[in-house]
């Protein structure tokens, strides 16, 4: 017996309109053109993007970080291969335009948000080790509270 995996894919909806509704944006496609633009961010939304983990991929307009606060996992990872490498090449901002790395921000270092319209976004172009810090906490909180469901896949 083999194991079964169901994935069910939404109807689709109209992207512009689904973001402007929305205070957090998460992005993690394959794609190789920018497809999130300005116009479709609220004030106060929270953007992250996590498709562009080479430097042929992207899904944002570069102008949204120009306008936005921005952090990086790492930033030299994220200036080689991420939003940040594709906002520094159409030259809309800089490396020193970034504003903190993660690490930064969760040590308390630097803050993150600092008011209710400010439009962030977290450029993740991955890392293994916090991956599975992220995992171990989902997964630490899920058997805490009896939550998911155990998948056997091994048939």
């Amino acid at each position: 017996m083999s194991a079964e995996l169901r994935i069910d894919v939404a109807p689709a909806v109209n992207l512009d309109a689904a973001a402007t509704e929305s205070d957090v944006c998460v992005t993690c496609t394959p794609s190789r053109a920018p497809f999130l633009e300005p116009s479709f961010l609220r004030p106060g939304t929270f953007v992250a993007a996590v498709g562009a983990d080479s430097a042929d991929k992207q899904e944002l307009d570069p102008a949204i970080l120009a306008s936005a606060k921005v952090v990086a996992d790492v930033l030299d990872q994220c200036v080689a291969i991420g939003e940040i490498h594709h906002a520094v090449e159409a030259g809309r901002i800089t490396r020193a335009d970034v504003h903190a790395e993660l690490g930064d921000v969760v040590a308390g270092r630097k803050p993150g948000r600092t008011s209710p319209g400010e439009i962030t976004v977290f450029d993740s172009t991955g890392t293994a080790l916090q991956d599975v810090a992220a995992a171990a906490l989902v997964y630490e909180k899920a058997a805490r509270t009896g939550a998911g469901a155990v998948i056997a896949l091994d048939g």
